[in-house]
């Protein structure tokens, strides 16, 4: 759906809370089509985020391992340039 999600699951590290909150924070904007900041601080929005990523989190932590890890870097974890 969205090219800009990338895998947090099987990370190493793990994937932070801050890495799940941004994935959900694009996939919100993204299922809604919210763009302006305005939109993205109103309460619905903050509130559907911290839902979206309460249940991120609990289904990467209840899948079983991955075998490899993800191909694409989180953008987080992205070294300038790259």
């Amino acid at each position: 759906m969205c090219r800009n999600i990338t895998a947090l699951r099987g990370l190493d590290p793990p994937a932070s809370p801050t890495e799940i909150a941004d994935a959900a924070r694009q996939y919100a904007r993204k299922v809604a089509a919210v763009s302006t900041p305005a939109q993205m601080a109103s309460p619905e929005f903050e509130r559907a985020v911290a839902e979206i990523s309460r249940a991120t989190a609990e289904l990467i932590n209840s899948l079983p391992p991955r075998r490899h890890p993800p191909s694409t870097v989180p953008p987080l974890r992205r070294v300038r340039g790259e």
